[in-house]
């Protein structure tokens, strides 16, 4: 096992390889496609009501819902709302 990166941060790492910024806007993606997924069934509100609220398509629904997808901010925060959430964006 190579020790170059042995007590290195992960951010370190993944810098070096050159991916920090691909691998923390996937992760971002995850989680909020996640929290919103939570939100729907504690508020026990489906794919197709969710979808029905949002006045789309249960597809487009299941975009929101899948982090690996390039959403728009505009639809996660329509989502976010009709759980009763919002977005909140830093700059850091």
């Amino acid at each position: 096992m190579s020790k170059k990166h042995m007590g290195s941060s992960i951010d370190d790492f993944l810098k070096e390889e050159g991916i920090f910024e691909a691998v923390q806007n996937e992760a971002i993606k995850e989680l909020v496609a996640w929290q919103l997924a939570r939100e729907m069934k504690r508020k026990r509100i489906s794919k197709n009501k969710m979808a029905a609220l949002l006045k789309t398509s249960r597809t487009q629904v299941d975009r929101l819902l899948d982090g690996r997808n390039d959403v728009l901010l505009s639809s996660l925060e329509r989502a976010a709302a009709v759980v009763g959430r919002r977005i909140s964006i830093q700059l850091v």
